[in-house]
């Protein structure tokens, strides 16, 4: 087991250090310019397009509104990369991996307008009046023949184990290890609590199940509601914490831009090398956060009922902002505020005392007991301790209780919208007769997850999702000109002041 993680480990550092970066951040410049940063001029309208959820003349619609696409896109989006994810970026990369991972969003917003477009002018209805859309059918439409085939099937294959496998386990596994130290927090033997989080998983994968079962109505219908919600709640919290530490505030964000070109002074080692873990963290959960580029998104985007594929271009790119300039930065300046700055934890291991000791940033961190896993959750239970008068076990236990709950809903939505993607490619590959194989082996990985190496499932998840990105990424280039083709059009309507669709 300890040598697969590292050579998955190894593999992963070559791709997202060396491909990944110049793949994501080379498609999004691309359609950047192509479109006259489209993520700049039409942000504004993807807010409204999102939002309108206007019914087709007919009153019926055949797939589903533009705000039931984005929420189920976006309840994929925001799941424990904002969390876990973000936090492992910062623990590895130093503060600085957040540029990083703003710049890969920024750039990423325009890649998912173009994903969005693609997959609504590629998409299928069948006979019952079921849409079938996402990468398949756009990588199939550039490339005809076997090597469209190939492709196809080779990202059907890796997105159906990334996000439908794999991906849920990753999943679950945050959920159990944050409801794990709520017990812990409130006393419980960690042991004991470790051995009853079966029960956990247990439960999230037969509730999971019971989603599944009801199609995209039932997912388009839970992840409206429970989007809203998740992230309210969250962004509340953090705002708290931020009021809390108000006098850190100035301090964590000048660090995120400072580690970005200096991060060997708070993280060791050289300053080249300093900066591309710095980078390769920010890209490696940039995409598990955003996973703009990535395919996966596409899915959700193919189900709206729009007119013209250009308003639910600019509605997918409201995904990528919520999910990183929102959700994501309110956990970098909690994380970053509370631990990093003033008198944190964690703000005394500096470059120097990791020089001088021989271990790593991460490697010194844990023996102050922090983790990728905790460090969201330590920060919370520091702000409630001085909230409570200094009361530590009241205020671990609220900031125990607060960010597992947060992060149930996170981890729950994304399970269930990261199923639908897999399934679509999973009926693409075996049929829709095979589904209830493909629901029955994602229900017994919800649950293995809860039970697994974190390590292991995270890197593993981190393969398969770079490994989705090259077959999407050459076939978004392959089709520039459609997506091209479909802004100008819509620009020429824009600056005219006509109100109908060429």
């Amino acid at each position: 087991m300890e040598w697969l993680e590292k050579a998955v480990d190894s593999v992963n550092t070559y791709l997202s250090g060396y491909i990944l970066v110049f793949l994501l951040v080379g498609v999004g410049l691309f359609y950047s310019i192509k479109t006259k940063f489209v993520q700049v001029r039409c942000l504004g309208e993807g807010f409204k397009k999102a939002f309108s959820n206007k019914k087709e003349e007919n009153g019926e619609k055949k797939g589903l509104s533009s705000f039931q696409a984005l929420a189920t896109a976006v309840a994929a989006q925001v799941g424990t990369g904002n969390i876990v994810g973000a936090c492992g970026a910062i623990l590895v990369g130093g503060p600085g991996a957040i540029f990083w991972m703003w710049i890969i969003a920024f750039f990423g917003m325009a890649t998912n307008y173009a994903e969005a477009v693609l997959a609504q002018k590629t998409k299928v209805i069948d006979e019952n009046g079921e849409v079938h859309g996402g990468p398949v059918y756009y990588i199939k439409k550039a490339f005809t023949g076997k090597f469209g085939k190939f492709l196809a099937g080779f990202f059907a294959v890796a997105i159906i184990i990334a996000l439908g496998f794999i991906g849920s386990m990753v999943q679950s596994n945050s959920i159990v290890s944050n409801i794990s130290g709520v017990f812990t927090s409130f006393g419980a033997n960690a042991d004991t609590v470790s051995n009853y989080m079966w029960i956990i998983g247990l439960v999230v994968a037969l509730l999971a199940g019971f989603i599944f079962i009801g199609g995209i109505k039932r997912i388009a219908s839970v992840t409206e509601k429970l989007v809203p919600i998740m992230a309210i709640l969250y962004i509340v919290g953090g705002l708290l914490v931020l009021c809390v530490n108000i006098t850190n505030v100035p301090s964590a964000i000048g660090a995120i831009f400072k580690y970005a070109f200096t991060p060997q002074s708070i993280i060791g080692g050289g300053l080249g090398s300093a900066i591309v873990i710095a980078i390769q963290k920010g890209a490696q959960r940039g995409l598990f956060s955003n996973e703009a580029g990535m395919g996966s998104t596409p899915h959700a985007h193919a189900q709206a009922d729009v007119k013209d594929p250009h308003d639910q271009g600019v509605t997918a790119m409201v995904g990528v902002f919520i999910d990183t300039f929102v959700v994501l930065t309110m956990t970098a300046l909690v994380v970053i505020s509370t631990l990093y700055v003033g008198d944190g934890a964690l703000a005394s291991i500096t470059g120097e005392a990791i020089d001088a000791t021989g271990s790593s940033f991460t490697e010194l961190a844990k023996l102050g007991g922090y983790s990728d896993g905790n460090m969201v959750q330590k920060a919370f239970q520091l702000t409630f301790t001085k909230l409570f008068g200094g009361n530590a076990s009241i205020g671990n236990a609220v900031g125990s209780i607060f960010v597992a709950v947060c992060l149930f809903f996170f981890a729950f939505s994304t399970i269930i919208s990261w199923n639908f993607f897999g399934k679509i490619n999973f009926n693409y590959l075996f049929g829709k007769k095979a589904t209830i194989v493909y629901s029955a082996i994602t229900i017994v990985c919800v649950f293995l997850g809860s039970i697994g190496s974190n390590t292991l499932v995270w890197g593993l998840s981190d393969l398969f999702n770079n490994l989705m990105v090259i077959p999407n990424v050459i076939a978004l280039i392959a089709l520039y000109g459609m997506v091209t083709e479909k802004f100008k059009k819509n620009n020429e309507i824009s600056v005219s002041g006509k109100l109908e669709n060429k």
